[in-house]
């Protein structure tokens, strides 16, 4: 049984969130961003987990199950899915590894053992297409284009989220006697790009996602990760209104503010990460729903009025994160994943 509260919002809240999510859900699974909109993998994703979390099971497993419906014969994903077809061709390495996350968190919430290994031919291809495209310097290039061209660049917030996604897929091999010993080498040549060689990535600065993922996602950890998170702080944040989008725009954005939360519960400042996830309690919409950002002072929703399933699916997974409720509550920030340290 799920308490009352989980001390950052209240189950019923919760519930009426991903209630929300729930509703922008197709028939064949897929989750979209907002009506009439697109789906992209890594989103659908997020908003699956969010699913499960509040114990919509059943839509959850329906998200899992048009992924594996519309998984390519190489293990991947186009970009951008409509209701009536694909909107963006290329592929986006980032999103088709995150399912190994979203498979992963969705056992540890249920424990259902078979639905892990239903879903494991879908995880095996997609991270075995990602890491297919690792390059010998060990980046991976952060799309590929439709003629099978990869991209000439990776991404530092994208790697992260990959070597996260790595850990998960590990964890997964592991937990059903399938030894992937690719993916853990894939994973230490990531991690030693991440946490030694950032210059080597496309410049993004501007980006609060790339200030805060590489710790939210566990390559950077200790006094390293503390002080990362500390440099930019003032830059980067809206004073107790959340975290900019970008640097140089009063843009507050409820997804960016929630991971952030969840990168200051990764170093222990359970504090800021309260303080944080509270400031954007202001975009919460009158049926649990929540605006995608906000720019300050003015208070003006942007892009107007629109409310986002992966902004809600935020809210709901950093609500578990910060009450650690459920079993998979503190699986973003890499809590019980193989350890690569090398």
């Amino acid at each position: 049984m799920q308490p009352e509260s989980t001390g950052a919002l209240t189950t019923a809240q919760i519930k009426a969130t991903a209630s929300t999510i729930a509703n922008q859900q197709t028939p064949d699974g897929m989750i979209l961003w907002f009506p009439n909109g697109h789906a992209d993998i890594w989103n659908h994703t997020e908003a699956a987990m969010a699913l499960s979390t509040a114990g919509f099971i059943d839509a959850a497993e329906n998200a899992y199950e048009w992924l594996a419906k519309t998984q390519r014969d190489d293990g991947s994903w186009h970009h951008y899915y409509l209701v009536n077809g694909v909107e963006d061709a290329k592929v986006d390495t980032n999103c088709c590894a995150y399912t190994a996350t979203g498979v992963w968190h969705h056992y540890l919430t249920t424990g259902d053992n078979s639905f892990l290994e239903e879903m494991w031919p879908v995880v095996k291809q997609a991270l075995d297409f990602v890491v297919g495209h690792q390059t010998a310097s060990g980046h991976i290039p952060w799309a590929i284009h439709t003629s099978g061209t990869p991209w000439s660049y990776s991404l530092l917030t994208g790697s992260a989220s990959i070597y996260h996604s790595l850990r998960c897929g590990l964890a997964t091999a592991a937990h059903l006697n399938q030894e992937q010993p690719e993916w853990e080498f894939a994973a230490v040549r990531l991690s030693n790009l991440l946490r030694n060689h950032e210059e080597q990535f496309e410049p993004k600065q501007r980006w609060a996602m790339d200030w805060y993922y590489p710790v939210l996602t566990g390559a950077l950890t200790a006094d390293i990760a503390s002080q990362r998170l500390s440099s930019r702080f003032e830059e980067l944040t809206v004073a107790d209104h959340g975290v900019r989008c970008v640097a140089d725009q009063p843009w507050v954005t409820t997804a960016e503010t929630c991971e952030c939360a969840m990168a200051y519960l990764a170093i222990g400042d359970e504090a800021m990460a309260h303080r944080l996830f509270q400031s954007i309690q202001s975009l919460r919409d009158r049926d649990g729903a929540y605006f995608t950002g906000m720019v300050f002072p003015e208070a003006i929703t942007f892009p107007d009025a629109e409310r986002s399933t992966y902004s809600s699916a935020a809210v709901v997974l950093a609500a578990d994160a910060l009450s650690n409720t459920s079993v998979a509550s503190r699986l973003l920030i890499g809590e019980g994943l193989p350890s690569l340290d090398y």
